[in-house]
C-alpha cells in the first residue's frame, strides 16, 4: 500500500509517496531519484514494492531541484540544497519510525546520499545505492570519489554492467576507498536505468535479496 505524502507544515518541501508495509519489520528507508527523473521512476517505484512488501516502510521522494523544476537536471548549484532535503527526510524518519534508518537511490540521489553520509556518519544506518554515477560517460578521469575515504556508513551499491557511468572493474577500484563495509552486486546486461522497459523485472528482487544480505553481515 502506497499513498502520496506531502507534509508542508512540520517538514516543508518533501513530496513523494509513503509505501506502508503491511508487517513492519525492517526499519524504514528514503528512496530518491537521478538528475533526469523524478521519484516516479519506474525502478524507484518497483524497489519501493519490493522493500515494503519485505517490510520496509518506504518514503520515494522528490529532490528540491525537482520540486523547483519539474524537468531538466538540477542546477551547478543546487547539490548542497538537495542534501539539506535528504536530511530534512532522515529528520521525518527518525521521528515518526523505529529501527534503522537508510537512504539512498538512484544515480544522482544517491550520490548525493553518499556525500551527506560522508558528511555526518552519525545520520543514519546505511546506504542503498542505485547505479551510481562514478563518472560522466566517457571521462573516466572525472571520479565523483573524493569524499569515499570519509564515508564510514555501510553501503550497499548495485550497478549495471553495462552503466556507461562506470565498469564493473572501475567501480571495484573506487569501492576501496571506502573504509566503512561495503558490498558492490552486479546487475548482469543492465545499464544506468538497472531495470529498462521491461514489463516486469526480477531485478529488484534480486536487488532486495542482496541488500538484505549485507544488512545481515554488517549487522543492520
Amino acid at each position: 500500500m502506497f499513498t502520496p505524502f506531502a507534509d508542508t507544515a512540520a517538514y516543508p518541501e518533501i513530496r513523494g509517496f509513503l509505501h506502508s508495509p503491511s508487517q513492519p519489520v525492517n526499519g524504514a528507508i528514503a528512496l530518491t531519484h537521478g538528475a533526469g527523473a523524478n521519484c516516479q521512476s519506474k525502478l524507484l517505484i518497483e524497489m519501493s514494492h519490493a522493500l515494503a512488501a519485505a517490510g520496509f516502510t518506504v518514503l520515494r521522494f522528490d529532490l528540491p531541484f525537482r520540486l523547483k523544476r519539474p524537468h531538466g537536471p538540477p542546477s551547478a548549484g543546487s547539490a548542497t540544497a538537495d542534501r539539506d532535503g535528504l536530511r530534512r527526510v532522515v529528520s521525518l524518519m527518525k521521528a515518526n519510525y523505529r529501527g534503522s534508518i537508510f537512504i539512498g537511490g538512484h544515480s544522482y540521489g544517491g550520490r548525493q546520499a553518499t556525500i551527506l553520509a560522508s558528511e555526518d556518519a552519525s545520520l543514519i544506518d546505511g546506504l542503498l545505492l542505485l547505479s551510481y554515477p562514478l563518472h560522466p560517460p566517457e571521462k573516466p578521469a572525472q571520479l565523483r570519489t573524493a569524499h569515499f575515504p570519509k564515508l564510514k556508513t555501510p553501503a550497499f551499491f548495485a550497478h549495471g554492467t553495462r552503466d556507461p557511468f562506470g565498469t564493473i572493474a572501475e567501480m571495484h577500484s573506487a569501492l576501496k576507498l571506502i573504509p566503512a563495509p561495503h558490498m558492490l552486486f552486479q546487475v548482469a546486461g543492465a545499464a544506468h536505468d538497472l531495470i529498462g522497459k521491461q514489463a516486469q523485472s526480477e531485478i529488484p528482487a534480486n536487488i532486495l535479496s542482496e541488500f538484505r544480505a549485507f544488512m545481515k553481515e554488517a549487522n543492520l
